[in-house]
């Protein structure tokens, strides 16, 4: 699927969500199942910004737990006490790190990852049901840009 994307090169991440997001409302519009759903989301994502790991952690009580992804092997399950993405759910908001070896209680699933953005994921009630997480082998490759057009984007799964 990913030959079908229109994806510019471009180091602009403002162009390239603008690029991909109505692809992406195009690609999950048709479908009703949310892992098929979460699955090709991650796969826009990943291609289109070239990062190292974008996933879904779903939240399970106390925990968040490996949803579909993209990119190198990831932790399968941790408290929502643990890490950048227990943050995300515990604060109730999005979490930009800029140098994962910085964070408090970072859990490294990737020596490779240097920095993250972490987004809380809703229900149509605005309940947290999990976390987008993305991780880049890039100091700092996170910026509000990313945080604004992925909470948009983030409503279409």
């Amino acid at each position: 699927m990913s030959e079908n994307l229109n994806i510019p090169i471009t180091e602009d991440r403002e162009v390239l969500y603008q690029a991909i997001g109505p692809q992406i409302q195009a690609l999950l519009g048709y479908e009703s199942d949310e892992i098929a759903r979460m699955a090709n989301f991650c796969a826009v994502l990943h291609t289109a910004l070239g990062i190292l790991w974008t996933g879904f952690y779903r939240l399970q009580g106390e925990e968040l737990v490996l949803g579909p992804f993209q990119g190198p092997v990831a932790c399968s399950r941790f408290s929502i006490h643990q890490g950048v993405c227990g943050a995300a759910v515990r604060e109730d908001q999005t979490i930009i790190v800029e140098d994962v070896d910085k964070f408090p209680g970072h859990i490294a699933c990737s020596s490779l990852s240097k920095s993250e953005i972490v987004i809380p994921w809703r229900d149509v009630s605005g309940k947290i049901k999990g976390v987008l997480d993305l991780d880049s082998e890039k100091l700092s490759d996170f910026s509000v840009v990313d945080q604004q057009y992925l909470e948009q984007l983030l409503k279409t799964v």
